[in-house]
């Protein structure tokens, strides 16, 4: 492995080389092409798996006939009701609840758009009575029923139709329908931008509003080692002395880095370094079709322990406090079983998750596209293309949460010719990665379809790990509003370790819960430590018993890492010949 000159080599594995595509028989070849095609007409989605779920509930819902009696009569008690509303002399009295972000406008007060406002809200209450608790329907199919009527029903919603949104009509009104003519030219550029990400297109970067090294990602470091899958960052030094105990983050690898290190009011890498610590970053290298074979194992052996043994020499080999965010939580949680395992916890000092899942079985949202016949799905487009591109990804999590991330959008920049703001985080998501065929392949069947790593049949070395073997402290952190790590499903790792775990709910969502810098306002917190040894506590009592703060949960989790230092050092300066942060890997299309 060849290193960048100035930057200092570190112990670890090299990358393997690259496997070539192994060749198939004829037949198979044809099965997966054929595969590929399809899942590039339903954007990787399974025909199959949604016709089989559909059919099911069809079937369970026709004999179950008090079933559709019971949404019948819910729908005819709420339609009288709602009659007085439908006279255009009845005012809509100003206790009716206004939940719905949808209907906040005082227009939908209005006749006659109160009257499709309810008429489309009976219509939601009547669906979700149809597609819940129903007798012999599965609980995956019917999360899928559930699923798909609400994104029928969410394009169907009276406020994307201009003629129905009374704040739509009353900007038409005041502009003279200018607002049409630049929501049209709003939707020219999304489509621009949208070919020019379609997967036969050569790879480019979105044109972002906030760039890395310019306007995030501005936290003075170094790269300090680089391999063909990392670069590790070393942010100097703000105070005189530091904690001797490093702070090692691993992000996913399904995200550019700097979400962790964004405009400095906003970055949580600067929030530690003026607070004392040594804090090193993982930047992933943005993977291409030559690393389709790099797995879990490259990924552990040429990612996480390459820099771990790169922190501990640049450090003196101090105790490491390592936090791992998403996908690189579960990353580092493996690779932490792994060293409890070989090595009684080697290098580690605490470890740190935020928002990241170690038992799978209740995945959240992200369940309804895990079954055998969606990953068959799925295989066959990242075996043709030898990865999942980042558009492809984007879209399904915009699929999630359709309802704000595609509707609301499309309402706001195209009927109302409102580009909406960027800010930081929203200029990061916008910059997509991709993820190598193996790796991705082996994360849905081994994680999410097998559960492998909480049930103790995921390898690592040829041998099995175990959570329960960490002995170590941890510190979770989940969000109350998650569709990706549901904070009830981060919450389990209770029930894979007897160790001492501090438990952290924040408000927010998977990003935001997490970018909670303080000063945020309406930020909250609840917090909780389970002493080794001492009975479990279910999510419910957690959220009885635990001590609730208002503000960030930054300060929080600095306390604790402070709590587990040593003491204070003086830190050697970083080398003078390494290429400035943010490196060159998060630069990369």
């Amino acid at each position: 492995m060849k290193l960048d000159d100035g930057i200092a080599p570190a112990k670890g594995p090299a990358i393997p080389e690259c496997v070539p595509q192994q060749e198939l028989p004829a037949h198979v070849w044809l099965d997966k092409q054929f595969r590929a095609c399809l899942a590039r007409a339903t954007g990787g989605l399974s025909v199959i798996s949604a016709s089989m779920a559909g059919l099911d509930w069809a079937l369970q819902l026709g004999i179950s006939p008090a079933k559709l009696m019971q949404a019948w009569q819910v729908w005819l008690r709420q339609s009288i009701e709602d009659s007085p509303r439908l006279l255009p002399t009845t005012s809509e009295p100003p206790s009716v609840p206004q939940s719905d972000q949808r209907f906040a406008h005082p227009g939908w007060r209005d006749w006659p758009y109160r009257c499709w406002r309810d008429a489309f809200m009976r219509s939601e209450v009547f669906w979700e009575t149809l597609t819940q608790d129903i007798d012999g329907l599965s609980r995956h199919h019917q999360h899928i029923v559930s699923f798909c009527a609400r994104q029928w029903l969410d394009l169907a919603a009276p406020g994307n139709a201009w003629w129905m949104n009374p704040e739509v009509t009353s900007v038409a009104s005041r502009t003279l329908g200018s607002n049409f003519l630049r929501g049209f030219h709003h939707w020219l550029e999304d489509i621009g931008e949208w070919l020019s990400e379609l997967p036969a297109s050569p790879p480019a970067r979105p044109v972002l509003e906030y760039l890395p090294g310019r306007d995030v990602a501005v936290t003075p470091g170094k790269v300090v080692f680089r391999n063909a899958l990392i670069e590790l960052i070393e942010y100097a030094p703000l105070t005189d002395t530091v904690w001797r105990e490093p702070v090692l983050i691993v992000p996913s690898w399904i995200m550019r880095y700097y979400i962790l290190d964004l405009k400095p009011e906003d970055s949580l890498v600067r929030h530690m370094v003026e607070r004392g610590h040594t804090v090193f970053m993982i930047s992933w290298k943005n993977p291409d079709a030559s690393a389709r074979d790099f797995g879990l194992n490259t990924y552990l052996e040429s990612g996480l322990f390459a820099a771990l043994d790169a922190v501990l020499a640049r450090c003196d080999g101090a105790p490491i406090h390592a936090a791992g965010y998403c996908l690189g939580g579960t990353l580092l949680a493996t690779g932490a079983a792994t060293l409890a395992r070989d090595a009684g916890g080697g290098p580690l000092g605490s470890l740190t998750l935020f928002a990241a899942e170690t038992d799978f079985h209740d995945p959240g949202e992200l369940g309804l596209f895990i079954d055998k016949s969606s990953l068959a799905t799925l295989d066959a487009l990242m075996w043709s293309q030898g990865f999942l591109d980042g558009p492809q990804m984007k879209s399904a999590f915009q699929m999630l949460n359709a309802r704000d991330l595609i509707w609301s959008r499309a309402m706001s920049e195209y009927l109302l010719g409102q580009r909406l703001r960027a800010n930081d985080l929203i200029s990061w998501n916008r910059d997509a990665t991709r993820l190598p065929y193996r790796l991705h392949s082996e994360c849905l069947h081994k994680l999410f379809l097998g559960n492998e790593l909480a049930t103790g049949k995921l390898c690592v070395g040829g041998r099995p790990v175990a959570l329960s073997d960490l002995d170590l402290p941890l510190f979770v952190v989940g969000t109350e509003h998650d569709h990706v790590s549901p904070w009830r499903s981060v919450y389990k790792l209770h029930l894979l370790t007897q160790a001492e775990l501090t438990f952290l709910l924040t408000s927010g969502g998977h990003n935001a819960g997490i970018v909670s810098e303080p000063g945020h306002p309406r930020r909250r917190y609840r917090v909780h430590t389970r002493h080794a040894g001492t009975p479990y506590l279910s999510p419910d009592q957690f959220l009885s018993r635990s001590t609730y703060h208002e503000g960030s949960w930054w300060p929080a989790w600095q306390q604790w890492l402070a709590a587990r230092s040593s003491g204070r050092c003086v830190r050697e300066p970083l080398p003078s010949g390494s290429p400035e942060a943010p490196g060159t890997y998060v630069l990369e299309a």
